[in-house]
C-alpha cells in the first residue's frame, strides 16, 4: 500500500475538526509534536465542588417603566383665540347682573302711567262692573236687557227716565202701580217692569248700594259708551252738557254731596231755564221725561 503523507493526514483532521466531524478517527496516530486540546475542566474532573443553586423564590424583576405620554395636541385656532382673548373682570359681573333691573326701571320711567278715570263717563265705566253680570260686559245683554246698538235709547229717550228706573228698580215701580217704565211708544213695544227679570234698586232711598253720583255716572256710560248716543248730535248735545260732560252742573252738584231727589231745589236749570229734576214715580205710567 502507498503510505499517505503525514501532512495530508493532518490537513484532513483539521478539515474534519472544522466541520465538527471530529478528527483523529482516521489516519492513525497524531503527528509528532501535536497535542490534543484539553477538554473543558468540569467539577467532576477537577475535584472542585459545584456552586450551590440559589435558594428561595426567584428575585423579583423591577417593572418596566411606562412609556412616556404623547405630547398634547395643539389647540385649534378658535380655542387658542378664545384662551388669549381678554376676560371680563370680576367686578363687572355685578354690574352686568343688575342690567335687567336697570332696564325695567328705565322702561317704567318711560311708560305713561294709566290715566285715572274722571268725570261721569270714566267713573261710570268702573261702576258698570256691578251691572255687567246681567247686562253683558259690552252691553250685549244676558239676564238683563241689552244696552248696545241703541237699545237703551229706544227704551229711555230721556236720561231722567233711566235714572229713575235704576234708582228705584222693579219692586218700587210695581209697588207704585207703574207697569211701563220708559217710553210707552217704544219701537218694538214698551218694556214692562218685571217682564224680563228683576231690576234691583240701586239708590240709597230704595236700599241700594250706589251713591247718587255713581248712579248718574253709570247711566251716562250705558247711554254714551255702550248705547251709542252721540254727544254732539242735536238730539243728545243738551242732555250730555247737563248730565254727562265733565263740567255737567248736575254731576258737579252730586259730587259736592247733592242728591238726585233734591235736584229740583239745587237751582240747576236746563237751556230753557227750567229746573232739572227727577220726576218721582207716580200712580200712573211715566210717559218719559218732560220736554226740555
Amino acid at each position: 500500500m502507498t503510505e499517505v503523507p503525514d501532512h495530508l493526514l493532518r490537513r484532513s483532521r483539521e478539515r474534519r475538526a472544522a466541520l465538527g466531524l471530529g478528527g483523529g478517527e482516521e489516519g492513525g496516530e497524531k503527528p509528532a509534536g501535536e497535542e490534543t486540546p484539553a477538554a473543558a475542566a468540569t467539577p467532576a474532573t477537577t475535584g472542585e465542588a459545584a456552586p450551590a443553586a440559589p435558594s428561595g423564590p426567584p428575585a423579583r424583576q423591577a417593572p418596566a417603566a411606562p412609556p412616556a405620554p404623547p405630547p398634547p395636541k395643539p389647540d385649534p385656532p378658535y380655542i387658542a383665540a378664545a384662551k388669549s382673548r381678554a376676560k371680563i373682570p370680576w367686578w363687572a359681573l355685578a354690574a352686568l347682573s343688575l342690567m335687567p333691573v336697570w332696564a325695567f326701571l328705565y322702561v317704567r320711567a318711560l311708560t305713561k302711567p294709566p290715566e285715572v278715570a274722571t268725570g261721569p263717563l270714566g267713573i261710570g265705566a268702573q261702576v258698570y262692573s256691578s251691572c255687567s253680570s246681567c247686562h253683558g260686559a259690552s252691553g250685549e245683554g244676558g239676564q238683563g236687557r241689552p244696552f248696545a246698538d241703541g237699545e237703551v235709547l229706544k227704551t229711555f229717550p230721556h236720561i231722567e227716565d233711566q235714572l229713575r228706573f235704576v234708582y228705584f228698580g222693579t219692586a218700587e215701580y210695581n209697588q207704585a202701580g207703574v207697569k211701563i217704565y220708559g217710553n210707552p211708544d217704544r219701537e218694538g213695544g214698551p218694556h214692562e217692569a218685571g217682564s224680563f227679570g228683576v231690576m234691583p234698586p240701586w239708590g240709597a232711598l230704595a236700599g241700594g248700594d250706589l251713591t247718587d253720583e255713581e248712579i248718574l255716572a253709570v247711566v251716562c256710560h250705558e247711554r254714551y259708551t255702550l248705547g251709542g248716543a252721540n254727544p254732539t248730535s242735536d238730539e243728545f248735545a243738551q242732555e250730555y252738557a247737563d248730565w254727562c260732560a265733565d263740567e255737567a252742573p248736575t254731576f258737579a252738584n252730586l259730587e259736592e254731596g247733592g242728591t238726585l231727589a233734591d235736584l229740583s231745589d239745587a237751582g240747576i236749570t236746563n237751556a230753557d231755564g227750567d229746573p232739572i229734576k227727577i220726576i218721582p214715580i207716580g200712580d200712573t205710567p211715566v210717559e218719559g221725561s218732560p220736554p226740555g
